[in-house]
């Protein structure tokens, strides 16, 4: 007997309207809308009866109908996607020279402040820019240029709100002046701890003038003497590698299915990993709880997960890279290298069919009963009717279209199926 996996999808169906009835309240005013649209976007997720693009065989006429998917990261199947995306995007930006992952963690009495006032949330990664910037500054010299990039993470294992940044830190800087690249040694713990913590209490300091705030930082400041967490342990020399181990925070989902144990008389069992002292840990709540946990990690509305500064900035990169390439060449006289570099960054970018050809090895336009490749024949949206047939291209004056088509933005025609 097959058992049917548990979707968070098929928990939405069955309990967000009550969800919205009973706690809509707690959800901050400013997020709801939001909250609202990104949910729906998900539950229609890749529903055939919202919108499709239909591939037909010339020689037999069978039929595939590819529904579109919602693209939201919050969807444990496209928020996936997303970051296969990002990180295969990320290979062509990134330099090839030594990082440093580091973790820049909230103690649990500051994280509230950032679920009311959700804007903050960029000023954290700021802030860890900040901190670096400062450090190479002051030790190496203003003309030396390191390359950061910032990722927020508002969630751990146990689906709590808990906001920290993940950042990739080059361990080297561009001089500006030579332009040329300076590999230089990691910074050191008690000033990371020290000035994270300074820069994090002034963020509070900054939007909550009140007694309660100045009290606290007051007292966070004696209770941290040494400053507040920071892991910056992982050393990570290929590039590759540094991309793939940042993607697994990038944009998955607040829960990866599998680890949903069950889904019964309005409970949710899961498990997690609890990183102090890596443990398996069981965690069991209310359906209407468990939809509160993941639907907090929403972000606001254009909000960038992952920000880029320094060598990493848009205007820097590209001369940081050709630099960069010079140098490893002096370094490694390794000019193949160079080639394969230049290659890949003139790749064309992969469409939905190559993608599931280079994973699964077969293609899905494929006609099952001739063997010859199925080509586009109609797009349809439920709210738009047909934005695209081919017989309308071919001046076929027969087609049937719904009454609001005028209304189709372009952007609809761009939406990427899979």
């Amino acid at each position: 007997m097959d058992i049917k996996k548990i979707t968070v999808k098929d928990i939405l169906i069955d309990n967000y309207k009550e969800f919205k009835n009973k706690y809509w309240y707690k959800v901050p005013q400013q997020m709801r809308e939001h909250i609202d649209e990104t949910v729906n976007k998900a539950v229609k997720c890749s529903d055939i009866k919202y919108g499709f693009a239909e591939y037909k065989c010339a020689e037999c006429g069978e039929s595939t109908k590819v529904p579109f998917t919602c693209k939201s990261k919050f969807c444990n199947r496209c928020g996936r996607l997303y970051t296969m995306k990002w990180a295969e995007k990320q290979r062509e930006n990134m330099l090839r020279v030594v990082h440093r992952h580091s973790v820049f963690t909230i103690p649990g009495e500051l994280r509230n402040f950032f679920y009311s006032k959700r804007e903050l949330l960029k000023e954290l990664q700021d802030g860890v820019y900040e901190v670096i910037k400062y450090w190479y500054s002051k030790k190496k010299g203003s003309n030396f240029e390191v390359g950061v990039i910032a990722v927020l993470h508002t969630f751990g294992g146990d689906l709590k709100w808990n906001p920290h940044v993940h950042a990739l830190v080059t361990e080297g800087a561009i001089d500006k002046n030579l332009k040329w690249w300076k590999s230089v040694e990691y910074i050191p713990y008690p000033y990371l701890k020290k000035a994270w913590q300074k820069v994090l209490l002034d963020i509070i300091k900054r939007n909550f003038d009140s007694y309660k705030a100045r009290r606290l930082i007051s007292y966070l400041y004696k209770t941290y003497p040494k400053g507040f967490y920071v892991n910056a342990k992982r050393k990570l020399d290929d590039t590759r590698q540094a991309v793939k181990y940042i993607g697994r925070y990038l944009a998955r989902a607040a829960i990866a299915e599998y680890r949903i144990i069950k889904y019964e008389n309005n409970r949710v069992m899961f498990w997690y990993e609890d990183h102090n002292d890596g443990l398996k840990k069981i965690a069991e709540c209310d359906v209407l709880e468990f939809i509160g946990k993941i639907t907090q990690h929403i972000v606001p509305k254009g909000f960038r997960m992952v920000r880029r500064y320094g060598v990493y900035s848009r205007t820097n990169n590209r001369l940081s890279k050709e630099i960069v390439h010079l140098y490893n060449f002096v370094k490694q006289r390794n000019i193949n290298e160079l080639l394969k570099e230049k290659k890949k960054r003139n790749e064309i970018k992969k469409s939905w069919k190559e993608r599931i050809i280079e994973n699964f090895n077969k293609n899905p336009l494929i006609c099952n009963s001739c063997g010859t490749e199925k080509f586009l024949w109609k797009i349809w949206h439920k709210d738009y009717g047909v934005i695209y047939d081919i017989r309308e291209v071919s001046n076929r004056k027969d087609i049937l279209y719904e009454p609001n088509r005028s209304k189709v933005h372009s952007k609809i025609l761009q939406i990427s199926l899979l």
